[in-house]
């Protein structure tokens, strides 16, 4: 489907302000209602389009730092409205939960891109993603020492009451290439999403780093293998528990879109790579010691109390540097294999992971402690001059990453909902 989509990347209220009015123009077709709230007490929006007996999910906003799954929602609302036949012939009733975690958006929204070339170094003068505990879309591990998060409890709610045949869950990475999660294989779906990247002037990430116990069926696309119940294990070094995989007693098919910011075509080369070994000790040692480089900067604050409204920046930023070796270290131990694409892959998470923590913490710093935070800016410019140098990162438009997840989702639906009309 190709429409015009309104510019920017919406903030919470934006989101809510939006959904009202397209709920407002379209009484019969589409309604709002807060389903919960977030741990500081906002609303958690779902907008419903149709009445349809079958339902469908789509989750936006579960990373604070990916605000493109928003967009994306609001996007696909609107075309419902304008065309309730879709979901008639769905017969479905899809509903968008516009903002997962609305107090991570709050904390992490303030960058607004300037197309065509907007930039990755004022990007992540604003960047926050949530330490891992803080993820609403992670449930605690059996055994864990913390309660549910009253965002995921209301995710859970909703699954259980709905059973949807499908649940999207809309993603953006700042930069690389597509791909897509699926908790199952469903015919035809693989190639359509090719196909979509192509036509948008996406690359497609030949095999992703996330989710290292899923298949790979290449280019773009994890299968989460069927016999597999527990035990696995994410890049960050944590067991994985998710709202993704929790509506599998329903059968409920889970997707799960990435759709990058910044294009990097080498993550898209399938060409074997000629030393793997190689690729790999030489990716761990650039995540090592760029680690490194960071918690020499921070050696003299360790203790540096942060504004109680920052330290979710400097919990996450110290996580990403405790992990890190871990991260290598599997690495290692688990890359024998590989094309060129998946390398490059691996090369930009080992930008990635300190990267994020050096903007976050500059961020937690700066009013405590301003050299600290200045030399921290340095370590960003540095290294974000250096990832355009490698990779030569191309801004995606938005309307291309929206399209992305919005005929994906389509796609997908009318694949499992009208294959036996």
């Amino acid at each position: 489907m190709r429409t015009t989509c309104h510019p920017g990347y919406p903030a919470v209220g934006e989101l809510e302000r939006r959904a009202r009015a397209l709920a407002l123009a379209a009484p019969g077709t589409l309604r709002l209602r807060a389903v919960g709230e977030s741990r500081a007490g906002r609303p958690l929006w779902l907008l419903s389009a149709g009445h349809g007996e079958r339902h469908i999910l789509t989750v936006a906003g579960a990373h604070a730092n990916e605000p493109v799954g928003g967009a994306s929602a609001l996007r696909l609302a609107g075309i419902l409205a304008r065309r309730p036949r879709t979901l008639d012939r769905l017969g479905c009733t899809w509903h968008f939960l516009l903002c997962l975690d609305p107090d991570g958006a709050r904390l992490a929204h303030g960058w607004v891109p300037e197309e065509p070339a907007p930039s990755l170094q004022e990007c992540h003068l604003r960047f926050y993603r949530p330490a891992f505990a803080r993820q609403p879309e992670s449930l605690p591990a059996p055994g864990a020492d913390r309660p549910p998060m009253p965002e995921s409890t209301t995710l859970v709610r909703l699954l259980d009451e709905l059973r949807p045949v499908a649940q999207f869950t809309l993603h953006g990475i700042e930069f690389g290439g597509a791909f897509a999660m699926m908790t199952r294989q469903v015919p035809g779906a693989a190639r359509a999403f090719r196909a979509t990247a192509a036509r948008l002037g996406v690359p497609l990430d030949d095999h992703p780093c996330d989710g290292p116990d899923w298949l790979p069926d290449r280019p773009g696309i994890l299968i989460r293998p069927g016999d597999r119940d527990g035990g696995e294990r994410d890049p960050s070094g944590f067991t994985a528990e998710s709202t993704w995989l929790y509506p599998r007693r329903y059968g409920t098919l889970t997707t799960l879109v990435e759709a990058p910011a910044w294009a990097v075509p080498a993550v898209a080369d399938a060409r074997p790579a000629a030393d793997p070994h190689r690729e790999v000790e030489r990716i761990g040692e650039l995540l090592v010691g760029r680690t490194r480089e960071l918690t020499a900067v921070l050696a003299a604050r360790a203790a540096t109390r942060v504004p109680a409204e920052l330290a979710p920046l400097r919990d996450a930023a110290l996580e990403l540097a405790e992990v890190a070796p871990s991260v290598a270290a599997t690495w290692t131990a688990e890359e024998r294999t590989g094309s060129r694409g998946h390398f490059a892959t691996l090369g930009i998470a080992a930008r990635r992971i300190p990267l994020r923590a050096a903007a976050m913490m500059r961020r937690a710093l700066l009013p405590t402690a301003p050299t600290t935070a200045d030399a921290l800016a340095d370590l960003v410019r540095e290294w974000c001059q250096e990832l355009d140098k490698t990779y030569t990162p191309r801004w995606i438009p938005i309307p291309a990453q929206t399209g992305l997840h919005v005929d994906t989702m389509t796609d997908i639906a009318h694949r499992l909902c009208t294959h036996d009309t």
